[in-house]
């Protein structure tokens, strides 16, 4: 009977459950859009001018709002008009700036955009026609695809027309002719003439002693020059040497016993350094400024460089200007040609380096390959090559009588070297930096920067302060813009010593050729200075 009971009891409760419906979920469709308020994203007001919190990246990243065409569908009053106007990007968001802040704005009418019809009319360049496919010459020639535009001069010549040149031509030869038949370049050019303006004036008390012999004349208790130089330590003489500064100063070749100096008053003075100490003679020939000077290889003749364009050639002894050269341009720096003292270089303002010829007063070759005005050159190897500096921040070498670099020393990193010292041993040159430090290559085997190696402490930029270097090649010596003389030690590149010399900017050192402690120095204040 139970069991019936529990059998009756299961059936039931499954036919109940057979009745029961199922229950399906059913899902709420919602077609208006999601819009959020600006309380809820957080719009950001055109008149707010500071954030006060963090803006979440949604917001930022909200579509543009607003209609596309905020005026098309307006209708224009009876009384007024739309003009429409070409405006960059980056002008539109400078004006609307300044109307959020100041609350103004440029009329947009007065400034420089055009309208847009103004640019249309300028964009649309009208072709020209393809021509007719048989004709090959004319009006009517045939084009084809490469046809131009109208009014188009591309490919065409501009220069003067031919009245303009018949008029230049007939001006030329007008033009007041110098002795030789070249023409004046204006009225503070000059041509050379021998004997036109040199002159020289001699201020010792006689020219030559009870022997006959003149100052060039090497003194019999001259030392040795194998000894070991030492820093000077106290001034011995000072001259004033000339009037506005003074830019070069040089020791005659071996001896050492006469200084040579160029300034800013167009003048060339030679000193005795060896006895009387005392100017000697002065050299009066150039119009500006004399901007480098350099003795030939016997010493017996110098050069002497300015901006007045020309080159001249002295006699050291009788002061007598031999020859002047010019090419129109420039001569920043000259050098004797060591092997043969009847050619020097000339590195000129128009990037060229000039190789003159005094017998045939010609330029006998030209360099060519520099990208700015040439500053310094500095012969090595034996005097095969030389190597030249520039302002356009790089070093070249030649091989001396053809005109083609060899090696090209330049660095994203480096700055122009416009005053170059060879080494004694001569396989090394030290250049000024306009980076406020010496650096120096390597010109043996293999030429290149030495980046191990660089005298670093003064303040040189913007100056060409000119290093030199002991004769045992022990120091590296040189100015810098504040007065200043500084010593380094070649082999550690440390700083020996360094103490106050002019007033103004210390353009140039020479270490004397023999004396072991003996340095001239010379200023942009017009003093030269003697230290032992």
């Amino acid at each position: 009977m139970d069991a019936l009971n529990a059998y009756g009891s299961d059936s039931s409760d499954s036919e109940e459950r057979a009745f029961v419906r199922p229950v399906v979920r059913q899902y709420i469709v919602n077609t208006a859009p999601d819009v959020g308020g600006r309380e809820l994203v957080g719009y950001i007001g055109h008149d707010q001018k500071e954030l006060q919190y963090n803006v979440p990246y949604n917001v930022l990243s909200q579509p543009l709002a607003g209609p596309l065409d905020a005026t098309g569908s307006i209708g224009a009053p009876p009384t007024s008009g739309i003009d429409q106007q070409a405006v960059s990007e980056a002008a539109f968001r400078k004006q609307e700036r300044m109307l959020r802040q100041q609350g103004v704005t440029v009329d947009p009418g007065a400034s420089s955009p055009a309208s847009i019809q103004r640019t249309k009319n300028n964009r649309a360049l009208k072709r020209k026609g393809k021509g007719k496919a048989g004709v090959l010459d004319g009006d009517d020639a045939y084009l084809g695809p490469w046809a131009g535009y109208d009014n188009d001069t591309k490919g065409e010549a501009h220069g003067p027309t031919a009245e303009q040149l018949a008029e230049y031509e007939a001006q030329v030869a007008d033009d007041q002719t110098a002795p030789g038949g070249q023409p004046q370049r204006g009225p503070k050019r000059t041509l050379y003439t021998e004997g036109q303006k040199e002159r020289t004036a001699f201020h010792g008390t006689s020219e030559r002693d009870y022997q006959g012999r003149t100052y060039m004349h090497v003194p019999t208790d001259m030392v040795a020059s194998d000894q070991t130089c030492f820093v000077p330590k106290r001034q011995v003489r000072e001259w004033k040497a000339h009037v506005g500064g003074v830019s070069a100063i040089r020791f005659i070749p071996d001896s050492g016993h006469l200084l040579l100096s160029s300034g800013m008053d167009g003048l060339v003075k030679i000193f005795d350094t060896h006895r009387s100490r005392s100017l000697q003679r002065t050299f009066i020939g150039h119009s500006k400024a004399v901007r480098d000077i350099n003795f030939a290889p016997d010493g017996q003749s110098f050069l002497s460089s300015s901006y007045d364009k020309y080159t001249k050639l002295w006699d050291t002894e009788t002061g007598q200007c031999r020859q002047a050269f010019t090419t129109n341009k420039t001569p920043y720096v000259a050098k004797f040609y060591p092997d043969d003292p009847n050619v020097f270089l000339v590195g000129q303002g128009d990037k060229k380096i000039a190789q003159w010829d005094i017998r045939s007063n010609s330029v006998v070759q030209e360099y060519d390959q520099h990208l700015g005005a040439v500053n310094s050159i500095t012969f090595v190897d034996s005097n095969r090559r030389f190597i030249s500096s520039s302002d356009d921040k790089s070093m070249r070498v030649w091989e001396y009588g053809i005109p083609v670099v060899i090696k090209l020393i330049a660095d994203p990193a480096m700055h122009s070297v416009p005053a170059v010292a060879a080494h004694p041993a001569g396989k090394w040159v030290a250049g000024q930096s306009m980076d406020n430090r010496i650096v120096v290559v390597n010109v043996g085997e293999k030429i290149k920067i030495n980046r191990k190696k660089s005298f670093e402490g003064h303040l040189t930029a913007g100056y060409a302060c000119q290093p030199a270097f002991s004769h045992d090649g022990k120091y590296v010596v040189s100015g810098d813009s504040e007065g200043g003389v500084w010593c380094w030690d070649w082999k550690s590149a440390r700083v020996v010593d360094k103490w106050k010399a002019h007033d103004k900017v210390t353009i140039g050192c020479a270490w004397h050729p023999r004396e072991s402690s003996k340095v001239a120095t010379c200023s942009w204040d017009g003093s030269i200075k003697y230290w032992d």
